[in-house]
Formats: structure tokens, sequence, C-alpha cells
């Protein structure tokens, strides 16, 4: 899957929470309540990868390929939310680095 399919993948996935927000507590998550759950979920990956290499016991140890698969998607969603086009952040943050670094 390229970029650009995570992309409208996530965003098509998000709409959809966005109906569960609604129905919940009435309105969608903010931009700024996304970001929050993209860090709470980068935390996690945190843990588990400390669990993963022995260092923090886990009980939930397989959770760590979807909770890194979560931050992509979440990346990608908040991108779209602020109108950023997530393939060309991607793309810009790699080129930088290599040009950085050659």
């Amino acid at each position: 899957m390229d970029l650009i399919d995570v992309s409208k993948h996530s965003q098509e996935i998000r709409k959809l929470y966005h109906g569960l927000e609604k129905q919940i507590h009435g309105s969608v998550w903010s931009v700024e309540e996304d970001a929050l759950a993209f860090l709470t979920d980068a935390g996690l990956v945190g843990r588990l990868t400390m669990d993963h290499q022995g260092r923090w016991p886990s009980e939930e140890k397989e959770l760590l390929p979807s909770k890194i698969g979560e931050c992509v998607w979440w990346l990608a969603v908040l991108a779209d939310r602020m109108g950023l086009n997530f393939a060309d952040c991607v793309e810009q943050f790699l080129k930088e680095r290599l040009e950085t670094l050659d």
C-alpha cells in the first residue's frame, strides 16, 4: 500500500469514528484531541517496544504491530485535518534527511 492509499483509507476510517464521537458526546474531536490520541498511542508504542526488548513487562505485547500502524494512521489523519498532504510530508522529510546526511 502506498502513502496515498494510506491517507485515503485513513480518512474513510476517521469519518466513521467522527460518527461515533457525535453519538457519544455530540461533536467530533478537535484536531488537538486527535493529536493527543496520537500521542497516547505513540506512548504505547514506546512501552510495547520496551517489552519487546525485554525492558518492561506488558500483558499486551501482541499489540505492537497494530499500535505502530495506528500511529501511522493518526499521522495521516492529522496531516489531512491540517490541510497537508501526508505523502508529501513524508517525502519532504526523507528528502531533507538524505540531503543532510549525504
